[in-house]
């Protein structure tokens, strides 16, 4: 049987989505189990999902994927190269001999094409020259300009999301010398973060929910079930202003040092963030006095997300120390069983990670002190206690 890994962060699972698991075992094989890698409670861009980890993995498993395990919290808000890093290295600790990812561009050659260049020291210095040259240019543009240069128009494939996550995924497989054979599927519908009259993007959605506004009709049924659920249990992140004072509060406890530590704080970014974050009234306003031309505001919310929830920029260096599962249906069960003491520590139980080394242990506890804070957002009492991660076990479907 082959095992399709996806990295994804389904904030919130979407029809496009759903799209994307049913065609990737039309290309390999229908029989094929589908293992996802989710980012947990805060994810890449920089901000809370909307739903927890436990209903946004309930929802895919639901629609399609047979085990969804949770990409440990440094690595979720780490640039594009360490997020895709700690996802590619645990799909391949899973078991899976594909890797499936969505690309606008649909082009796999090319896409391989620009992972095997920035893979090289060569490009890497010479964007460093770029930089060095143009000091007010963005890291992106410079690795525009650095690989325009060498391959043409091929450099354009850079300017969208999801082809840029597709070339960190395939420098990921090359770095880790994973077996796993990368396949693409073209994207359509709304782009990432625009709007359309195709499939709504993620970005449409989460907007939708903001106003209060039903996303039933834009997402799979299975996954409007549970985020009904969730709705009805007060569980959905809606209290932005209750979310955005917690994270600053604490901003304004650290010290100047823990700025400096974080991920990306070079340069006196990190200096800059702690100025602000003591005189600004809010997190946009604090987003608009750190952002330059230079540093996109992916890159500083994903600090504002790191200083708050302790991350520093050594964290996600390494790889990650363990799979937590999140849902599984019985084929993910079996995939689980055919693993056991041949891979990456899994867990199936919160408390085991007790068993595991210190570092595993920290990993651990920064996780739940992120769903401590993304719960704070939630509109109902209940859902506001602390300490649930530590006593959720896996859907198992």
């Amino acid at each position: 049987m082959s095992v399709i890994g996806i990295v994804a962060e389904y904030n919130p699972f979407h029809l496009g989505h759903e799209y994307h698991i049913r065609r990737s075992k039309e290309i390999k094989s229908e029989d094929s189990a589908v293992v996802c890698v989710m980012s947990g409670d805060f994810v890449q861009r920089g901000e809370a999902a909307c739903f927890s980890k436990f209903a946004r993995a309930e929802a895919a498993c639901r629609c399609g994927a047979d085990l969804v395990i949770e990409l440990p919290l440094p690595w979720c808000l780490s640039s594009a190269e360490g997020f895709a890093r700690g996802a590619v290295f645990l799909l391949d600790a899973l078991g899976c001999d594909t890797i499936s990812f969505g690309s606008e561009a649909g082009d796999l050659p090319s896409l391989k094409l620009l992972a095997e260049l920035l893979s090289h020291n060569e490009i890497k210095d010479q964007i460093k020259s770029v930089l060095t040259a143009h000091p007010n240019m963005s890291y992106a543009s410079a690795r525009q300009q650095a690989i325009q240069a060498r391959c043409g128009d091929h450099a354009n494939l850079l300017e969208t999301p999801n082809n840029i996550l597709a070339v960190e995924y395939l420098k990921a497989i090359r770095r880790l010398a994973s077996g796993m054979k990368p396949m693409t599927v073209q994207r359509f519908g709304s782009a990432h973060d625009g709007k359309g009259d195709k499939l709504r993007s993620a970005t449409e959605l989460r907007s939708m929910l903001r106003n209060g506004e039903s996303i039933a009709s834009d997402i799979p049924a299975a996954a409007a079930d549970v985020f009904a659920r969730e709705l009805e249990y007060g569980r959905d992140i809606a209290r932005l202003d209750l979310l955005e004072s917690a994270i600053l509060s604490r901003l304004r406890l650290l010290p100047v040092e823990t700025y400096d530590r974080l991920p990306d704080a070079s340069d006196g970014l990190g200096r800059r963030l702690c100025h602000a974050a003591y005189e600004e009234p809010g997190l946009e306003s604090l987003i608009e006095t750190v952002k330059s031309k230079r540093y996109a505001m992916s890159r500083i919310r994903r600090m504002i997300c790191c200083a708050a929830l302790g991350i520093d920029k050594d964290m996600a260096n390494g790889l990650p120390p363990y799979a937590r599962v999140l849902t599984a249906n019985e084929r993910g069960r079996e995939q689980l069983h055919r693993l056991r003491g041949k891979s990456i520590p899994i867990l199936t139980k919160p408390a085991a990670v007790r068993e595991l080394d210190e570092n595993a242990l920290r990993i651990f506890s920064l996780g739940s002190a992120a769903h401590d804070l993304l719960v704070l957002g939630s509109t109902a009492n209940e859902a506001r206690r602390g300490g649930l991660d530590w006593t959720t076990s896996p859907k198992i479907l």
